[in-house]
């Protein structure tokens, strides 16, 4: 009986690990790599997202989170155009 409960147990976990892979993945159907460049500090970051406007908003955020300091410098950052979007995975385009 307890080898049945353990094997039990294994299947839920691994079927659960499966489960929030696959949602994971099929979730984010944009990719794109944002280059930004602020005081003079530049850097690209990839991101994954359902939509076009939250791959490029995250992408932003991240790349300004590595390059400025402070939260007046991160908002001041993300409001500068970027120095180039390149879409990596764009459904339909």
């Amino acid at each position: 009986m307890n080898r049945n409960v353990g094997i039990l147990v294994t299947l839920i976990v691994v079927g659960l690990i499966a489960l929030i892979a696959y949602s994971t993945m099929a979730g984010a159907r944009y990719r794109v790599k944002v280059c930004m460049t602020y005081k003079g500090r530049s850097t690209c970051r990839t991101v994954a997202a359902r939509s076009e406007e939250g791959a490029i908003k995250s992408a932003t955020t991240n790349a300004c989170g590595d390059i400025a300091s402070g939260v007046t410098e991160s908002m001041g950052c993300e409001h500068t155009t970027p120095d180039s979007i390149t879409w990596l995975q764009r459904p339909g385009k």
